[in-house]
C-alpha cells in the first residue's frame, strides 16, 4: 500500500491551501482515511478522518476551517484548508486503515504517507 501526498508549501496567514493524497495497493473504498499533522517538537495530531460513507471527524484545533473529503473514484483524499495561521504549520501526513470505522490515534492506522509540508507566515 502506497501513500502519496502532496499540495505543500507556503502560504500567508490567513489564505488557504489544498492538500491531497493518493493512495495504490488497496480497496480504497474500504479504507478509512485521516489526516495527521505534526509540528516540531510536538506530538502527531489528528486533523480529519473520514469514513468509506463520508462521515468525518475533526481535531478541536482545525474545525471549521479545514473540510477533509474523499474521491472513491480517484482513490484520493482531499483536506481543504482555509484562515491558516502560523500555528497550522506542520508536516502534514496522510494514513489508511484497514478497516471502515474511523480512528483517532496515530495507532489506528496502518499505512502512512511521506508528509507534506506547510508553512504559514505570519
Amino acid at each position: 500500500v502506497q501513500l502519496q501526498a502532496s499540495g505543500g508549501g507556503l502560504v500567508h496567514a490567513g489564505g488557504s491551501a489544498e492538500l491531497s493524497c493518493v493512495v495504490s495497493g488497496t480497496i480504497f473504498r474500504r479504507n478509512a482515511m485521516a489526516w495527521y499533522r505534526q509540528a516540531p517538537g510536538k506530538e502527531r495530531e489528528l486533523v480529519a478522518a473520514i469514513s468509506p460513507t463520508g462521515k468525518t471527524t475533526y481535531g478541536s484545533s482545525v474545525k471549521g476551517r479545514f473540510t477533509i473529503s474523499r474521491d472513491n473514484g480517484k482513490n484520493t483524499i482531499y483536506l481543504q484548508m482555509s484562515s491558516l495561521n502560523p500555528e497550522d504549520t506542520a508536516v502534514y501526513y496522510c494514513a489508511a486503515r484497514r478497516v471502515q470505522p474511523v480512528g483517532v490515534f496515530p495507532y489506528d492506522y496502518d499505512y502512512w504517507g511521506q508528509g507534506t509540508l506547510v508553512t504559514v507566515s505570519s
